[in-house]
């Protein structure tokens, strides 16, 4: 992949592919295909054949999907599974046909199993049980894995599959409802603070333990990974550093200067306890982030709740 060559990011007006997308700009390429969802309907395949007919890409970043929190996930979990697996075999299928060089598809640390052996390694994939708020949504990025190793088998194609930990950072969801846990801290403690009134709620225990990683740093690691990894199967991206939920509403709240109380709401689920990605093949690689988390946690609250 040269400065020149002809990308598709898919998905980039969303947290992770405005991140690819930026970093792509900021190393120089030029040659960079993207189209809002107004634009070009991903979940119609009639519409992804023309336009990958008309634009042939060289490379693809497949960041396109459904996301959404605990409860996005429970609650629409048919939107979930049907969207996610619509877009990806509409992309990975449209790849192959337009003889795509390479293909990038972006998965999520939810597809390991629930009760995984921690640090969660990339064989570890199906060998167990789902976490049943999200398992539409992780059953449709396993299929998107197992479609691009199905594709390299059969036609030699160049697929490969990325891995992610909890992501955040710009362009990031802070609504309540559906957005992941620590966006969803950042708003409530912001609010909270400006309202002087009440308390933070902070959902289950605080006790699940999970690693987080500014979408910078999963950009770059993506981009790195694009032009340095060719292998089958999945590679995970992570930082390898954890902290409790306790400990990250605490941290906000530092960060956010909330002087009030928290109160731990145990009638609401935990979701998953430990999730702890395994990176050492990708740090063998020789890739490592840049960002720690409270530098990242105060440079997405200063941007998007103190200059907007």
């Amino acid at each position: 992949m040269d400065l020149n060559s002809k990308i598709y990011v898919a998905g980039h007006k969303g947290m992770v592919g405005s991140a690819i997308l930026l970093n792509l700009k900021n190393k120089g390429y030029k040659n960079i295909v993207v189209k809002t969802s107004s634009e070009l309907n991903l979940v119609n395949q009639q519409d992804v054949q023309t336009f990958f007919e008309t634009e042939k890409p060289e490379y693809v970043f497949l960041a396109a999907a459904k996301v959404g929190g605990i409860v996005a996930n429970n609650t629409y979990r048919a939107d979930f599974i049907y969207q996610n697996l619509m877009i990806q075999n509409n992309i990975i299928h449209c790849c192959y046909v337009n003889k795509v060089k390479k293909l990038l598809f972006l998965g999520s640390s939810c597809i390991y199993p629930k009760e995984s052996i921690q640090p969660i390694k990339e064989e570890y994939l199906l060998t167990g049980l789902l976490e049943e708020t999200n398992e539409p949504y992780a059953i449709a990025k396993i299929a998107g894995i197992k479609m691009c190793d199905a594709y390299r088998d059969q036609y030699g194609c160049n697929f490969i599959s990325v891995m992610p930990t909890n992501l955040y950072g710009f362009n990031d969801n802070y609504d309540l409802q559906n957005s992941h846990v620590l966006p969803a801290l950042i708003r409530k403690f912001h609010e909270v603070k400006l309202s002087k009134t009440g308390f933070v709620t902070v959902w289950g225990t605080g006790n699940p333990l999970r690693e987080f990683l500014h979408a910078s740093d999963m950009a770059d690691a993506c981009v790195f990974l694009m032009k340095n990894y060719d292998e089958k199967g999945l590679i995970n991206i992570g930082s390898g550093i954890e902290i409790s939920i306790k400990e990250l509403a605490f941290l906000i709240k530092d960060i956010v200067n909330y002087e009030g109380e928290i109160k731990f709401d145990t009638s609401k689920p935990d979701g998953t306890l430990r999730k702890l990605m395994d990176s050492t093949k990708l740090h063998n690689l020789g890739w490592q982030h840049n960002i720690n988390l409270k530098d990242g946690i105060e440079e997405v609250y200063k941007t998007k709740f103190l200059q907007a």
